[in-house]
């Protein structure tokens, strides 16, 4: 059963879609204040379908990404005593602890690298909000470290993307039942 590959032929198609675009600023948008998903399963596609325009779907990222990001620090300024309940309730309050401790020690640093790394960015978001960061620093912070990221991901993609693609199109059923196994593995480890 090839259901990644499926899945995965049908990213492909939608990345040419005329409107691809602003389906990619809205996930990048909504991925760095609420939306589980990163917007980086649409730009890779994106990029490899149009090499050409990889460094501009990158800079859509990182801007529609850093509005979501300030729409974050807005939800965690504002909401942070409603928000406290409810990550509690789905096992987040632990990380969010962690995060806001680590914004008390390193404040532009720790948006840098979680701008640039897997990390759920939208906890940092909102716990930069929650602990008032100073805005100036927040947006520099994201800007630098969302930029890299895509704009690493665009230049990958462009430079080697079509190169591998046979490669990747050839494993993504792999890769993604391998994935469903550790997420498993780790669910019965964690809750069972």
């Amino acid at each position: 059963m090839k259901i990644f590959s499926y899945l995965y032929d049908k990213t492909l198609k939608w990345s040419k879609h005329r409107k691809a675009p602003y389906y990619l600023a809205g996930m990048s948008f909504a991925e760095s204040s609420f939306f589980p998903i990163p917007p980086d399963v649409m730009l890779m596609p994106m990029c490899l379908a149009k090499p050409t325009k990889a460094y501009k779907f990158a800079l859509i990222t990182t801007v529609f990404s850093l509005l979501g990001g300030l729409f974050g620090y807005l939800i965690g300024f504002t909401l942070i005593e409603i928000l406290i309940p409810f990550f509690e309730q789905i096992n987040y309050l632990e990380k969010y602890n962690k995060v806001a401790e680590l914004f008390s020690e390193y404040g532009f640093w720790v948006v840098f690298i979680a701008g640039f790394s897997p990390i759920p960015y939208k906890l940092f978001t909102i716990a930069a909000g929650a602990s008032a960061m100073a805005l100036l620093p927040f947006i520099i912070a994201s800007f630098i470290g969302r930029g890299a990221r895509f704009f690493l991901v665009a230049f990958l993609m462009k430079v080697g993307g079509e190169k591998f693609e046979p490669k990747i199109r050839k494993s993504v059923d792999a890769l993604g039942y391998a994935l469903i196994v550790i997420i498993t593995i780790y669910i019965v480890a964690k809750y069972v």
